[in-house]
């Protein structure tokens, strides 16, 4: 049996379909139903339930399958390795990150690609469940996500910054004048937010549960871009993470106001799987992450908007 068997069976896993997963792996689906059967020939048993599409995997094989995920990632680990001994790293980085942190996510690539040129990175936006889901199953290597508000499990952590909430709106006169928003005030307004499948989403419902009120908001998404794109149009507004102002900035007859008390806070990092030996790769983002100023420079940008 070889690893790139193994490989397959775990593509198979992920795209839930033999024609996929064959187009994933770079074969036939022919090739790729070989391979299955022939590591079912070795083992002895049935590992995929067989009809016209995939249907899943049997007890037997749901078992091959956490222990191929695990070879598959040790071996990936390991040509990590000597590449790191070759003073030459190379791979591919793949990383899940929730919504809110897209916007820093450049911030964190930029300096660790200036230092490592070899290495792709794959870029997913996932909620923190499927973030938690890609590192148990081996699809992932690094999470981006919220850290203290509803803490995934079999992770180790490193925290990058903190974010906080802004609302933005339209430039409307009955908002001059002002430094902050209520969120009191804030729930009486036309609403575009991330829909509640969203951690974010989540944490700003909290808040206003904790002055008796519900946010009933016009228009949910669960990205960031539709949310700015409808207050772009001047009939809605939105409570957005304060990091996204690195991203678009506010301009164009637009405004962000702080949101006042109660002030969430929730801490942002980077989370991976709590197993020994930490990829050549992973081990590398750490370090880049760690020599990023990620609080000053979002906190930088915050104070810009206010007094502009």
């Amino acid at each position: 049996m070889l690893v790139k068997h193994l490989t397959y069976l775990t593509a198979l896993a992920r795209e839930r379909h033999f024609g996929r997963a064959a187009e994933a792996c770079g074969i036939s689906q022919p090739a790729l139903s070989a391979a299955i059967r022939q590591i079912e020939g070795e083992l002895g048993v049935r590992v995929v339930e067989r009809s016209r599409r995939f249907i899943g995997f049997t007890p037997e094989g749901q078992l091959v399958l956490d222990r191929a995920q695990r070879l598959v990632h040790d071996f990936e680990s390991l040509r990590q390795d000597i590449s790191v001994l070759k003073r030459a790293l190379a791979g591919r980085l793949r990383i899940g990150a929730i919504p809110a942190a897209l916007p820093v996510i450049a911030l964190l690539t930029t300096p660790f690609c200036a230092q490592h040129p070899s290495v792709s990175i794959h870029i997913q936006s996932l909620s923190s469940k499927e973030i938690q889901r890609g590192i148990d199953t081996f699809d992932l290597d690094v999470g981006v996500t919220y850290l203290d508000n509803e803490p995934l499990s079999r992770v180790r952590t490193l925290p990058i910054y903190r974010d906080r909430f802004v609302f933005i709106t339209g430039d409307h006169p009955r908002f001059a004048g002002r430094t902050e928003m209520s969120w009191r005030d804030a729930a009486k307004e036309r609403l575009c937010l991330l829909s509640n499948d969203m951690q974010n989403r989540r944490i700003i419902d909290r808040a206003f549960a904790t002055i008796g009120e519900t946010p009933r908001p016009v228009i949910e998404a669960n990205a960031l871009i539709p949310v700015i794109s409808h207050v772009r149009l001047g009939q809605w507004s939105g409570i957005v993470p304060q990091s996204l102002l690195l991203l678009t900035g506010i301009s164009n007859g637009l405004r962000a106001l702080p949101m006042g008390d109660p002030m969430p806070s929730p801490s942002i990092g980077l989370v991976y799987a709590d197993r020994e030996p930490v990829s050549g790769l992973v081990a590398a983002f750490l370090a880049t992450a760690k020599r990023q100023k990620l609080q000053q420079r979002i906190d930088a940008v915050a104070e810009r908007q206010e007094v502009e």
